[in-house]
């Protein structure tokens, strides 16, 4: 797995060390740096121990990769936006081994699209639900899940131009 700095110089992207995260507009003082860390640290107090909440972690997980394409590899989006479109469009109840599974379609339906590339909505007009949001409602519980599932909700809907395209992903996955 490359490093998201890598990535971010691969794509053309200079990371900002200070202020707000220049993607989604969190409000930290390191900018990305931070923002990445309050995904991967700061979310722990979020309780997703029973089955449920499982849905929540994925659903973190698709809007956050989805505010921040830039640092991470151009498939990626293909993939979180199906996710988000199966658990949005066809109320798929996510689990963790649904995950290969939309991998191999993704899969086979890149070997006829090489080149394709999911074009992002302008920094800072991805959603205006960001990770620090998030992290203060996160011992909230109920609070906190209707918060996530309107970050991807949002994200998702940012994302709605390439609706048609996910949904041929989806219709693979569901067969």
């Amino acid at each position: 797995m490359q490093d998201y700095i890598d990535l971010a110089e691969k794509n053309g992207v200079t990371l900002l060390d200070t202020g707000k995260c220049q993607f989604c507009g969190a409000n930290t003082k390191r900018g990305i740096h931070e923002c990445l860390e309050i995904f991967n640290l700061g979310f722990q107090e979020i309780d997703f121990s029973n089955i449920e909440n499982h849905i929540y972690r994925f659903l973190i997980v698709d809007a956050h990769t989805l505010q921040h394409p830039e640092i991470h590899g151009r498939w990626n989006n293909h993939f979180h936006l199906s996710r988000l479109h199966l658990i949005f469009k066809y109320e798929i109840k996510w689990t963790y081994q649904d995950s290969p599974k939309l991998s191999d379609c993704l899969n086979k339906y890149k070997a006829n699209k090489p080149h394709e590339y999911l074009i992002p909505a302008e920094v800072l007009k991805r959603g205006r639900i960001t990770t620090t949001d998030i992290l203060a409602s996160a011992n909230k519980e109920d609070e906190c899940k209707a918060l996530i599932k309107q970050w991807a909700l949002e994200v998702y809907e940012n994302w709605n131009t390439y609706h048609s395209i996910v949904d041929i992903i989806a219709k693979r996955f569901l067969n």
